[in-house]
């Protein structure tokens, strides 16, 4: 059993318009914690062509460091596994957000992280237009 979520983009929040960028996987039993970031710039700048791309993917970017933690991810990064993943998912009105938690079951975590990654991040399955951050 695993808990996921799924990070997105919301370039402007009083328009709760989002585009889902990524997606992070849990598992406690397996002290498992990993995230994939793909960032659609395109779609991005159709819901704001004002938003700046270099200060989000900087954000997104720390992601993935937080997941993998040690000294590099900072203070956060020296949690165990299941408080940075709770670190990450809490609730923020920022431009920054993930979905509820959700679980899942699966043998294979990695794999499991890259279903999530064809289903609610690419479009239709199409990974030529996604510009990976990771």
């Amino acid at each position: 059993m695993y808990d996921y979520a799924i990070i997105r983009v919301v370039p402007r929040v009083d328009r709760e318009e989002f585009v889902n960028v990524g997606a992070i996987v849990s598992c406690g039993s397996q002290k498992f914690l990993a995230a994939k970031i793909a960032l659609n710039e395109q779609r991005l700048l159709a819901l704001d062509p004002t938003v700046d791309l270099d200060t989000i993917r900087n954000h997104l970017a720390v992601i993935p460091i937080i997941c993998t933690g040690g000294k590099q991810a900072g203070a956060i990064g020296q949690l165990p596994h299941r408080e940075r993943f709770h670190w990450i998912v809490a609730p923020r009105s920022t431009i920054i957000q993930t979905s509820r938690i959700h679980t899942g079951f699966c043998s294979n975590l990695d794999r499991a992280l890259d279903r999530l990654m064809d289903t609610m991040v690419h479009p239709l399955g199409d990974r030529s237009c996604a510009v990976k951050t990771d």
